[in-house]
């Protein structure tokens, strides 16, 4: 079994979940997992969790997110991008940079999201995109989300290409149809590209066509924000069988999680002050 970390540059027309599938036939192993999902049509970077690693993914899911996207004003759709169906128009001509930029500057910061009903957030226990494929709406609470960065600039005549770096969680579908809405009408996206998750941009990212084992990170490389405590002897004897262990014990000094290190830098465990064990042998 494979045990890593596959920094995959999703191609358009896939599911993270068709990634993961096309992964575990590569592979030939159905230990596999992804952190961040990704809508269909949009493509870029998408962490793949091989083996072990898959018990790692819970601390990556929530690390902050960049994209870039064509922001298309004068129309709204169904799916806030240009897969649905057109809901309303507005003549938007006469909006200018300075505007989009104004509105684009309020919408950074902590801000309140309503998640899309093409989203894949549950409620009562199921999907919000498989209610909407059945025409059923129903109330989604907002959540606060932190836009880091959100400009723009002219693309062509009506649409706007945009960089936005965020926290996880963030729609940035959402973030158009408010930017549109803000400017006196609608608006979708279309061409959108996640650029960066955490420490890994896209001109890192492996297409998904040419990822195997060479493209590999290994486990002690898929956490590189954690602290890193390299143990031997007793200590490590401890980490393999599963001991609860401190970060005194372990020898560490920040507040943790800590990655678990041998003399011979394979990853062991992540260690957290609260003192769950995340092993990974």
């Amino acid at each position: 079994m494979t045990d890593g970390l596959a920094v995959v540059d999703k191609p358009p027309g896939m599911t993270s979940h068709d990634v993961v599938g096309r992964c575990r036939r590569i592979f030939a192993q159905k230990r596999v997992g992804h952190a961040g999902t990704l809508d269909p049509d949009a493509t870029g970077v998408l962490l793949v969790g091989l083996g072990r690693v898959t018990r790692l993914m819970q601390y990556m899911s929530g690390l902050g997110k960049a994209y870039t996207t064509d922001i298309v004003l004068g129309a709204a759709t169904t799916t806030l991008d240009d897969a649905g169906e057109v809901t309303g128009t507005w003549d938007m001509s006469s909006v200018t940079l300075d505007q989009a930029r104004a509105v684009a500057t309020g919408l950074t910061g902590a801000i309140q999201q309503v998640p899309p009903m093409v989203s894949a957030v549950k409620v009562g226990g199921r999907r919000l995109h498989q209610l909407a494929r059945e025409g059923i709406e129903v109330e989604r609470a907002p959540r606060t989300v932190t836009v880091e960065r959100f400009v723009v600039d002219w693309s062509a005549p009506g649409v706007l290409r945009a960089e936005i770096e965020c926290s996880s969680g963030t729609y940035i579908r959402v973030l158009a149809d408010d930017l549109g809405r803000l400017l006196g009408g609608g608006a979708h996206v279309r061409n959108l590209r996640r650029t960066r998750v955490g420490p890994w941009r896209d001109h890192e990212a492996v297409p998904l066509d040419a990822t195997g084992p060479d493209a590999v990170l290994a486990p002690a490389a898929a956490l590189p924000w954690l602290e890193a405590v390299t143990v031997s002897g007793e200590v490590e004897a401890l980490v393999r069988v599963g001991r609860r262990l401190s970060g005194a014990d372990l020898g560490a000094h920040g507040p943790g999680p800590w990655r678990v290190i041998t003399e011979a830098g394979q990853l062991l465990a992540v260690y957290e002050q609260d003192r769950r064990v995340v092993l990974v042998p």
